[in-house]
């Protein structure tokens, strides 16, 4: 293949510069960190930023307090149709409100609860996946969204996650994983920020002690 003057001119240059070190512009400066430190308490770290995107944040000190708390707020809210399928939150959940434990139909739910697998503190994010009982929806198409946490479960930044995830998984990793963080919004619509329509209006995290 004949190459032109011209471009053969600018691929020698190239060959030039690949070849040729470089000196770092600035020897004696330290690398800036990717992701800024962590300067509190992680569980206080999370519960800020949460807050900062409009979520709603109840601590628990242990597992008689969260019963104490989901009673109360569904009480509060008077939800009457509690959707939840995971098995590990349905005893707690049934002790609490009864009947009114609704696994029908999401889309005709009040509300739904659901564990998760971690929380990411920097972002005030809950990640959920598909390995949890109906992962992909139970988070999304009820319009409020209550998730139960444990202090075990929180990791500082993203790559924690998916650290958390694998090891809990193994070579079994999760068809999906999503990040929710805060109550769904857009601004497609006219540029008007507005709460509620891709997912929940509102998002809970109770935050269990354990």
């Amino acid at each position: 293949m004949n190459v032109s003057p011209s471009k053969e001119n600018i691929l020698k240059r190239i060959r030039l510069a690949l070849a040729t070190e470089t000196p770092v512009p600035f020897p004696q400066r330290e690398p800036a960190a990717v992701v800024p430190a962590l300067n509190q308490d992680i569980e206080v770290e999370f519960a800020e930023r949460f807050a900062a995107l409009e979520g709603k944040f109840i601590y628990c000190i242990n597992r008689q307090e969260l019963a104490f708390q989901l009673g109360s707020l569904i009480r509060k809210m008077n939800w009457e149709k509690v959707f939840c399928v995971e098995e590990v939150l349905k005893p707690a959940i049934e002790a609490v409100i009864g009947d009114r434990l609704f696994n029908e139909d999401l889309s005709k739910a009040d509300v739904s609860i659901t564990g998760c697998e971690c929380l990411v503190a920097r972002t005030g994010s809950i990640v959920l996946s598909a390995a949890q009982t109906d992962g992909r929806t139970a988070s999304v198409y009820a319009p409020i969204h209550v998730c139960v946490a444990f202090t075990s479960q929180l990791v500082y930044d993203i790559g924690d996650a998916f650290q958390q995830i694998k090891n809990r998984h193994g070579d079994r990793f999760p068809s999906l994983v999503s990040f929710a963080t805060g109550p769904s919004r857009t601004a497609d619509i006219e540029k008007t920020l507005v709460v509620g329509v891709h997912g929940p209006k509102e998002v809970y995290l109770l935050l269990v002690e354990g």
